[in-house]
């Protein structure tokens, strides 16, 4: 399981989505989460379902990736559902009513689109900013995009730098993580077996040598900062500058209008006695 964690992780490659600038993935990446949380019926959840598939396809990462994305997130989604299966009231009679359990229609719909939902932001994000974006390229994107707030004293610089090196250090202690584990399985560790309290007092002998290896993985790379003169963005320069290019406005425009789809038929009123079938499914809100 700890391997299959990809958060963070940035993919080389050529595709259009690897070359797109750093600050139009950033904003792309807005456009997409608030128009996702708008999105409340079928119909919107199939158009950010078939966008998400369009990124997969352009950016070339194989979609093993993207599943091994979300499976260390199931048991969430999964528990997430649960809660709104069994929390969500509904208007007639429950499908199942035992002791004090009642489901209803409305709670297995907002049980799916809530699942829908967050696997559909960390895929997007995902495609759009992590694993198309090297770390470098994404704080010159994120600096770029908030340099404005320097004006009224926000260290920006640092702030991106401290973000760049946050994504930049999730594989590494992943695979840190990962390390220490089999360290402590060859030494007869078991993780595996046993009740929920069991697993996580066995969870104990992991935190405390991944936590002091952090911190001196924190102090290297001070030291490392400071003998090459870091000094943060006064006087810096860029290797490479960043240029917005027309496939970039062309990729704005194309997510812009997407967005702005969906959000349209969130707010659409929902009238399922003037059409049949297929408007119940495709326009029933929760």
């Amino acid at each position: 399981m700890i391997s299959d964690i990809t958060l963070g992780q940035f993919f080389p490659g050529y595709s259009v989505l690897h070359k797109l600038d750093p600050r139009t993935k950033l904003i792309l990446s807005v456009i997409a989460i608030v128009a996702i949380f708008f999105a409340n019926s079928a119909i919107t959840f199939i158009i950010f379902t078939l966008g998400a598939v369009l990124l997969i396809a352009v950016s070339r990462i194989s979609f093993s990736v993207i599943v091994k994305g979300i499976k260390p997130i199931l048991f969430i989604l999964l528990f997430t559902a649960i809660l709104n299966v069994f929390m969500t009231g509904g208007e007639g009679e429950p499908l199942v009513d035992f002791w004090i359990f009642r489901i209803y229609t409305e709670g297995i719909v907002r049980a799916v689109f809530m699942a829908l939902r967050v696997m559909l932001l960390i895929v997007v994000t995902s495609m759009l900013l992590t694993y198309t974006t090297s770390p470098i390229a994404l704080t010159d994107g994120l600096e770029s995009l908030l340099s404005p707030l320097k004006k009224i004293g926000v260290p920006v610089h640092t702030f991106a730098m401290m973000m760049s090196i946050a994504l930049r250090f999730i594989p590494t202690l992943v695979e840190e993580t990962d390390k220490i584990m089999n360290a402590q399985k060859s030494r007869g560790a078991d993780f595996s077996s046993g009740g929920l309290v069991k697993r996580a007092k066995a969870l104990i002998p992991i935190l405390i040598p991944l936590i002091v290896s952090s911190f001196k993985r924190a102090e290297e790379l001070a030291t490392a900062m400071e003998c090459r003169c870091y000094r943060g963005d006064v006087g810096r320069t860029k290797l490479v500058k960043l240029e917005y290019k027309g496939r970039d406005l062309l990729w704005i425009l194309l997510v812009a209008l997407v967005a702005g789809a969906v959000i349209t038929l969130s707010v659409l009123p929902y009238n399922p006695e003037s059409y049949g079938v297929l408007y119940d499914i495709l326009f029933y809100k929760i």
